[in-house]
Parts: C-alpha cells; sequence; structure tokens
C-alpha cells in the first residue's frame, strides 16, 4: 500500500452546531457530517427527531446539501411584543434564539446556502435561504428533499389527501408512524406522540412565493418522512420558479409534553413578518349570520326563502336582534354566470332577485355589516374592479371559494388577494384553502380560512362526529383559525342522525355545539342554522356573549378523539368548552387559570337525558373561584359550556 503526504489524505469535514430555547429544553442540532446536510432535535435532553438530511432538488443540477461545509455560524435572540387584531393571545410574546448557518459546498460549483433556525420554549423551526450566486441567479425547484426522522414509531393523527389539489376536508386518521403507507400524501400539520419523549406537531410557516408543503413516508425507515412540495400547474415537473435570493417557508415542529400546549403555541403568527397594515381599526372581528346553511328554508315568515331581497334581509334582523356583527350572503347573489361552482359570475352586477342597495341600506339602519361569497376564478379576473366597488357599497369582508390548490402560483394569489383587499378596507376568509402558515400576521385583514372538513358535510354525509370535532382541535387548528361553521341546533345522536340538505341535522348534544365556540379559533364565526331554530333558545345567550378573539388561550387537558378542555379569556371574563367524542365522558376541571377573586359561572352542560334528547341542556349558576374543581359530565358527543364573569 502506498502511503500519501498527509496534505493530501481526503479529510472528511465534520462541523455542528446547536441553538437551545430560552428555557433550555428544547435545543435543534445541525451537522455535515460526510457533507451531508442534516439536523436533529432533542427535548429535555431525550432525542426527538434523529439525524434528518436536508437537500433542495433544483433542475439540472446535483443536489444542493449533499456535500456541504459549515463556512461560519451567527447566534442570535429574538425578543418582541406585538399585538394583534384577533388570535388566540393578546399582546402576543415573540421570545426565542436564533442561529444562522452559512454553508458552502466542498465541491465544484461551490454553491453557498444559508440555513436559518430558531428554537422557542414550544418548538423549533429552520427554513433555507438561497443566496443570489452566478450559478444561480434563477432557482428552479423541482423538490425538497427535509426529513423528518422521528426517534421512536409514534401514534400520529395523519390527514391524508388524494392528491395536491384539495381543500384539506377530509377525515383525520389514527395510526402508528409506520403504518402510513409510502404513497400516502400527508397534509400539515400532522401530529404526533412520542411515547415517553413529547408531543410534536410538522406545519410549515410564511409561505411566500413558494409551493405548499405535504409528507410522504419514504418507505424504506418506518420512522422517517419526508417532504413533497405541491408541483406547479401549470408545469408539473417544476415546484417552485424564482429570481434568487430564495428563502423557504419555516419548517416547523410544534413541541410540547402535553398536546394542549402545542394548541396555546403562537409559533406559527411569531415565525411571519410583522403587519403590512398601519391601521387596523377597520379590521372588525365578529359573528355572522349565514344564509347558505338553510337560506332555502324558513318557518312563519311573509316572503318566499331563498337568494332574494327578503331572504336576506329576515338574516339582517336575526343578526341585529342578537347583537352578531355581521350577515354573510352566500353564492348566488351576483349577476350568474357559466361556469361550475357559481364561477364566470359578473361580481359587478347582482342577481336580478336582489336589491343589493336595498339590503345594505336595511343592514345600515340596523348596524350589521355585509359579507359577500365569491368564487376565486371571478376574484381573479375582476379583483380590480370588484375590490373598490365593494368598498364603495360599504361591503366589509369577502369570502372567497374554491381555490383547492397551494402551489407556488395559488399561495402568491391568496397574498396579491389580501394586499388589494387591504387597500379597499375588506376583510378576506378564503374557503377551498389550504392549512394557515401565519400570514394573517401581515396581513390581518385575512380572519379566518376554512381548510377543513367542518360542519357542512352534515347535510350530505355522516362524517363530521364528535370524534372528529375533537380531534380537529389538536390537529388542524394547531396551524391556526378555521372557519368550521358551528351553529347547528339541529342536534342528534348518532341513531337520530340522517344527512339531509334542508334543515339539516348536527351531530352531538346541543351543550357540544355551545362549546365549539369556545374550542374553535375563528376570529369570524359562523351562526350557521337558519333564524327560527334560534327562537326561544335559552343557549342562544351563551353565542350571543362568546366573543372571536382572546386575550389568552388555555388547555386545561385532553386527548385527541376523545375530550379537551378549553379556556378562553376576553378582558376579565373566561369562556370554557368542553368536548367528548362518542364515548360519554367524565372529568374535572379545575379553575386555577381565573387568578384572584369570586367569579359567577353560568354552566351549560348536558342534561340527565342528553344520550336520548341531545337539544335538553342543563343551566345553572354557581360562583367559583381559582380554587374550585368543577366536574364535568359529557353525554355520548356531549360537551359543556361555561360563561365566567367577575362577581358584583
Amino acid at each position: 500500500m502506498r502511503l500519501l503526504p498527509f496534505a493530501l489524505i481526503p479529510v472528511l469535514a465534520l462541523a455542528q452546531s446547536a441553538v437551545k430555547s430560552p428555557d433550555g429544553a428544547v435545543e435543534i442540532s445541525f451537522s455535515t457530517d460526510n457533507g451531508q446536510l442534516a439536523y436533529t432535535v432533542a427535548f429535555h435532553g431525550r432525542p426527538l427527531l434523529t439525524r434528518s438530511t436536508m437537500a433542495l432538488e433544483i433542475q439540472d443540477q446535483p443536489l444542493l446539501g449533499a456535500a456541504m461545509r459549515i463556512v461560519d455560524t451567527k447566534a442570535g435572540s429574538l425578543d418582541e411584543t406585538y399585538t394583534m387584531p384577533h388570535g388566540k393571545s393578546n399582546p402576543v410574546h415573540n421570545v426565542c434564539h436564533t442561529l444562522t448557518l452559512n454553508l458552502e459546498e466542498t465541491r465544484g460549483p461551490n454553491r453557498r446556502l444559508t440555513v436559518e433556525a430558531r428554537a422557542y420554549d414550544d418548538g423549533v423551526a429552520f427554513r433555507y435561504i438561497v443566496p443570489n450566486q452566478p450559478i444561480l441567479t434563477e432557482l428552479h425547484l423541482t423538490g425538497e428533499r427535509t426529513e423528518f426522522q422521528l426517534a421512536k414509531d409514534a401514534t400520529t393523527w395523519p390527514l391524508i389527501l388524494e392528491n395536491f389539489r384539495t381543500s384539506y376536508e377530509d377525515n383525520y386518521r389514527y395510526l402508528p408512524l409506520s403504518a402510513i403507507h409510502r404513497e400516502d400524501l400527508v397534509a400539515l400539520p400532522l401530529l404526533a406522540e412520542l411515547p415517553g419523549v413529547a408531543w410534536v406537531a410538522i406545519t410549515e410557516a410564511d409561505i411566500d412565493n413558494y409551493a405548499g408543503m405535504y409528507l410522504q413516508h419514504n418507505g424504506r425507515d418506518p420512522r422517517s418522512l419526508f417532504s413533497k412540495l405541491a408541483p406547479s400547474a401549470e408545469d408539473p415537473g417544476i415546484a417552485v420558479s424564482a429570481a434568487t435570493p430564495v428563502a423557504s417557508p419555516w419548517r416547523v415542529l410544534m413541541i410540547g409534553s402535553e398536546p394542549g400546549r402545542l394548541i396555546e403555541s403562537n409559533i406559527v403568527i411569531n415565525l411571519n413578518p410583522p403587519s403590512q397594515i398601519a391601521d387596523t381599526s377597520w379590521i372588525k372581528p365578529g359573528k355572522t349570520a349565514w344564509d347558505w346553511w338553510s337560506g332555502s328554508y324558513a318557518e312563519g315568515v311573509d316572503f318566499r326563502p331563498g337568494m332574494n331581497t327578503g331572504t336576506m334581509n329576515h338574516y339582517i334582523d336575526f343578526s341585529a336582534a342578537n347583537r352578531l356583527e355581521y350577515m354573510l350572503i352566500d353564492a348566488g347573489w351576483a349577476a350568474r354566470g357559466v361556469g361550475p361552482n357559481d364561477s364566470g359570475s359578473d361580481l359587478t352586477r347582482t342577481s336580478p332577485n336582489i336589491d343589493m342597495p336595498a339590503i345594505l341600506a336595511h343592514a345600515q339602519e340596523k348596524h350589521v355589516g355585509v359579507w359577500l361569497w365569491a368564487h376565486w376564478n371571478d376574484i381573479s379576473r375582476q379583483m380590480d374592479e370588484a375590490f373598490p366597488l365593494f368598498e364603495k357599497w360599504g361591503i366589509k369582508g369577502v369570502k372567497i371559494d374554491f381555490m383547492n390548490r397551494d402551489d407556488q402560483w395559488m399561495v402568491n394569489f391568496y397574498r396579491r388577494v389580501v394586499q388589494k383587499a387591504a387597500q379597499h378596507h375588506l376583510m378576506i376568509d378564503f374557503h377551498g384553502a389550504y392549512k394557515p402558515d401565519g400570514l394573517r400576521r401581515t396581513w390581518p385583514n385575512l380572519v379566518t380560512r376554512e381548510g377543513v372538513m367542518g360542519a357542512e358535510y352534515n347535510k350530505w354525509s355522516a362524517r363530521v362526529t364528535p370524534d372528529h370535532n375533537v380531534t380537529l382541535a389538536f390537529t388542524r387548528m394547531l396551524a391556526g383559525p378555521m372557519d368550521y361553521t358551528p351553529g347547528g341546533f339541529n342536534n342528534a345522536t348518532r341513531d337520530q342522525f340522517e344527512p339531509r340538505n334542508r334543515q339539516p341535522m348536527v351531530q352531538g348534544t346541543r351543550a357540544h355545539a355551545l362549546a365549539l365556540y369556545a374550542v374553535f379559533e375563528s376570529a369570524f364565526q359562523m351562526v350557521s342554522d337558519y333564524p327560527e331554530n334560534y327562537q326561544g333558545q335559552p343557549e342562544m345567550d351563551y353565542i350571543r356573549a362568546v366573543p372571536t378573539v382572546w386575550d389568552e388561550t388555555h388547555v386545561v387537558n385532553g386527548r385527541p378523539g376523545e375530550w379537551i378542555s378549553v379556556a378562553r379569556r376576553r378582558g376579565r371574563e373566561w369562556f370554557v368548552g368542553s368536548l367528548s367524542g362518542w364515548r360519554p365522558t367524565e372529568v374535572d376541571l379545575p379553575l386555577e387559570f381565573l387568578g384572584h377573586g369570586d367569579f359567577i359561572a353560568e354552566i351549560y352542560s348536558d342534561a340527565p337525558d342528553a344520550a336520548q334528547n341531545p337539544k335538553h341542556t342543563v343551566r345553572e349558576e354557581k360562583r367559583v373561584n381559582a380554587s374550585t374543581l368543577l366536574h364535568v359530565r359529557m353525554a355520548p358527543g356531549g360537551g359543556e359550556a361555561i360563561h365566567i364573569r367577575p362577581a358584583q
């Protein structure tokens, strides 16, 4: 064997850098062992993610990330407090430790890459930045090869979608990580429990001029998932095309010892840039009546129900009488087009049955704001004409529907919409949407979005069960607000329930339906049923009182698919919602979150016969304080809703 001079012996570079959360519990470490860029994550010193590789797939170029060395690192910290017009807490604290790694390839063409990381007490995040450089003035990504190698075979709650062109409306599964099939396309967020280690959810934040991310099993290692980017609708071989520098979205790992800690987290909005709207005083969250649920049905009225002026005014009167801030006019108000799902409509003209000036005058007289529904195709085609016109009419917001994509073009469409809408003082609710990414921090006129299989599915299926509702709080809601459209008062047991379009039912008890308003986050919250279904119902007092924005959120306890208790504060008042799945559940509810002083708790709970008569509730008042322990008994599909106010 011929010995080489020492200087000629190839050296395998080994460099590593790490950053810990402010409390020291969470740590993310990066390495380039054998040139491959990779990371690990630990929680309280225990492995959470083992060595997970990182790389970018660039068209007609080698993998960027397979032969790297760390050139230099820079550690720092972030400590800021900001306010939001809406959210789960206010003010919001953004406190973390940061790390920037500048990397370079160890061989030609010596491309450069930057990785930014943040470590929070409730999770970690990192993103790629491809700098401008001679060989990469334009970046054309065919994919991204980010691995998530969990430390053990976890229990997961995946949302498995058919393809990249969906509305994120499906049931969450309950599977071991190793049981996810290689061909399954898993949407974000993905919740996982690593017994004895932590709860973790994988999602993303600040998607800007990039494609949405999904996960797939790699098929070889039962603990490993890889990123998949939504392909371009125009060129399926490409996911992202942009001039450098290009920053990927943040790849987010929400981490906690209990699943409720993930619900309380603001990490997704904290990873987004500050608000671009200087004066947010016109952004006013609230509750709304909605004609779509039962707009073609009414009792004891002197008009024919449907998409007409009389029906819309009827819903406006209902909003005014019940202190609801808004009325949402759904599909059919505009001059009809020829496309599917009411697309091809002219948003600058109304249907012959709709007298928009009269409706808006009636709403103004009743101090009720009006929202309008629109198909995204029509918004894309008429945005520059329609938004100024809506502002002139006095419209408060627009619900935009049927996008069903999160490729790069559609991601940029969302941003164009909220920016143009802000110029005309319009709030936005995206339906047929992908999951939230925290865009509402930068553009707070985005008040909510769908991206969830909500109550509308009761009209044609039995899929929206109490089990599903409990699971949503721990899965989809981790990404941000969701327009689930609660408020159904035609409550039914599992045996009684039948899907129907006219006078639709909802599964679970009346107390369960009330509790959704405290459990589910949305700054624009529906009161979905037709007005007559609320007449004379004492439970309507809770809906009138419950806010849609919060100063503090505390998850008392719970487990996905089984039960949950969430307490939310607005001022000195608290609203507590508890939900159970189909199994009857009894839990203790400590009120330690109340702080000092005495309070009056107005409690709406399942009646003793709620398992047979789900509309029956028991309403009672109790004097309580922080040392009080309430015992909650929930029927199958049951719940409990509590309004707590200071004792005077």
